[in-house]
Order: structure tokens, then sequence, then C-alpha cells
């Protein structure tokens, strides 16, 4: 089931929010400064290509770093992103097909606002990493 959803949602949503973080990746990884922002642009982007089946657990080993640099992503790629997710949200909810998907959308948006500090890990596995 997993798959036929991820194979919709690519289809619907998830190759042109993939190209999203893609493009925000690259933006911030032109400086050296911004290389750890790039590597969690693409991290969530891959988790934007193929969203079900994956979950995003808090890492507990995380600290003061973590927090500024979400203030920093938040500033810099973290508000157009949401807004992608939003945007593509509220389009795919226009349809009773689409919901679960406008659903996953809106379940992307705390992980693309503040990325630094969380992990994907499977569904299965929620807890595995702690």
């Amino acid at each position: 089931m997993r798959t036929i959803l991820n194979v919709i949602w690519l289809i619907l949503s998830g190759f042109w929010l993939f190209l999203g973080y893609l493009l925000a990746g690259v933006l911030l990884c032109v400086t050296i400064i911004g290389i750890p922002f790039g590597i969690a642009a693409f991290r969530i982007g891959v988790y934007a290509l193929w969203p079900f089946g994956y979950t995003t657990v808090e890492r507990r080993d995380s600290g003061t770093a973590s927090f500024v640099g979400n203030v920093l992503w938040l500033v810099l790629a973290g508000w157009w992103l949401a807004i992608a997710h939003i945007v593509t949200g509220l389009a795919l909810c226009v349809t009773i097909i689409g919901i679960p998907f406008g659903i996953a959308n809106f379940k992307l948006i705390p992980v693309s606002l503040l990325p630094l500090g969380r992990e994907i890990v499977p569904t299965d596995q929620p807890f595995a990493t702690r």
C-alpha cells in the first residue's frame, strides 16, 4: 500500500517538492556556512519524494547549535518551503482522493520549518534510534 501511495504522491506533488528542496539545497551549499543547511534540505527532499512509510523523530542529542541553525533555516529557506507545502496541500485537498496526500503535505510543514535536530526513520521503527 505504501508503494502505491508513494507512486501517486510522486506524480501529484512529490517530484515538484523534491525539486524545490533540491534548489534550496544547492543555493544553501554555495557558501561554506550554508553546507549543513544544504545537506538538511537534501535529506528532507528525499523524505518529500517518498513520505509514506517514514516519519520524523526528535534527536535527543541536538542542542543549542540545532536551535540556532533552525532559526537561520527558518529565515533562509523554511518559510518558502512551508508555503509550498501549504499551497500544494490545499490544492490536493480539493478532491476526496487527494485528501490523504494533502494531509501528508501538512505533515511535512513542521519538518520544513525546523529540520535540524530531527531524524527521518521508518514508521515501523520510530523509537529504534533512541
